[in-house]
């Protein structure tokens, strides 16, 4: 049975996306596995902490990626 782990910053993310990640992802397995496999793929999110995540030597929190978020959506 698949086990994907995905790991987000605390706070980023509403319980409705994490809901949406958990089918998506759940989905994208099935695709390549086959239909049988729905109810035995497990799809977990664990949440660090804010500012327990660094990315190019800065630490990062929820406000740090709603800016980078925003940015995205500008371009």
């Amino acid at each position: 049975m698949p086990l994907v782990t995905i790991d987000v910053i605390k706070d980023v993310f509403s319980p409705d996306q994490k809901k949406d990640l958990i089918e998506r992802v759940t989905d994208a397995m099935v695709s390549v596995e086959g239909e049988a496999m729905r109810s035995v793929t497990w799809v977990k999110i664990n949440e660090i902490q804010q500012n327990d995540w660094g990315i190019g030597g800065q630490r990062l929190n929820a406000a740090a990626v709603h800016a980078m978020q925003k940015g995205r959506e500008a371009a």
